[in-house]
């Protein structure tokens, strides 16, 4: 085990040396993501990923090592592969191919899926096992009420045959609910992809909350409408995360920057 890890470290510290600026960066911020994870408590232990496609044109993409926690993540431990989840470039550590079953169906079928994030936090699998799902009963979730796919539950996702009906289910819509099972977001960018991910996690949060009333107080129509228009602005690559994702970067390096190692 100890030889183990002096192998790791020797093959992480030459990770940046190997790769091009273009990926160190994504390398650094889906790091990052992983951290943001952390901190905000949405992690299952080990399981669930988020994935970054790097720059250039090869399909290879970023993925966490396999049996690490999320705290532990860094730009140079990630993980490059192919769309089958193969190893492309070796640093020490594995994956779980089966792990990447989901992500990569976005990935192969969506040219602006650059990152997907999925998680099983209480709250996400709440609202995904709600027969009507996300309700449009808050402000947080008006905005992206119209940007939500759903897809039924069929076991745990290793069934490469199941690619197929994630990417019909999910079509050009930005987040997902799967059904019994948790949430997921596509960005063009990671910052993007977070954000997205940020604001469907507080959306499902806020209605666990409400539904402990027993009785909404209903938006008016016209509000909900407002607040869907609104939405698709707010939700444009860029728009949502200009300013807060230098802010979460900055947070992360006040508590620990080891993530951009």
């Amino acid at each position: 085990e100890i030889k183990k890890m002096v192998q790791a470290l020797h093959a992480t510290s030459n990770v940046e040396s190997q790769v091009s600026a273009e990926e160190w960066q994504v390398r650094v911020d889906l790091a990052a993501a992983y951290r943001l994870v952390d901190h905000y408590g949405w992690t299952d232990m080990i399981f669930t990923h988020l994935s970054a496609r790097v720059p250039g044109p090869e399909h290879h993409f970023l993925i966490n090592p396999y049996g690490m926690m999320f705290d532990e993540v860094s730009a140079s431990n990630l993980v490059k592969i192919d769309l089958d989840g193969n190893v492309v470039m070796h640093n020490g550590y594995d994956v779980n191919p089966a792990g990447f079953c989901i992500h990569s169906a976005i990935h192969m079928s969506r040219e602006d899926a650059q990152a997907v994030m999925h998680v099983h936090t209480d709250d996400g699998v709440a609202v995904a096992a709600m027969a009507d799902g996300l309700l449009p009963i808050t402000q947080t979730a008006m905005v992206i009420h119209d940007d939500v796919a759903y897809h039924d539950y069929e076991g745990v996702a290793l069934d490469l045959g199941e690619r197929e009906r994630l990417v019909a289910d999910i079509g050009d819509k930005h987040l997902m609910i799967l059904r019994n099972h948790g949430t997921l977001a596509v960005g063009a960018t990671v910052s993007d992809c977070f954000l997205k991910l940020y604001t469907l996690e507080r959306a499902c949060s806020m209605q666990v909350r409400a539904m402990a009333s027993g009785k909404f107080y209903q938006p008016s129509a016209k509000s909900v409408e407002t607040s869907r228009k609104q939405g698709k602005m707010l939700m444009q690559a860029g728009e949502l995360d200009r300013l807060a994702w230098p802010a979460l970067l900055r947070m992360l390096d006040r508590k620990d920057p080891s993530y951009r190692s």
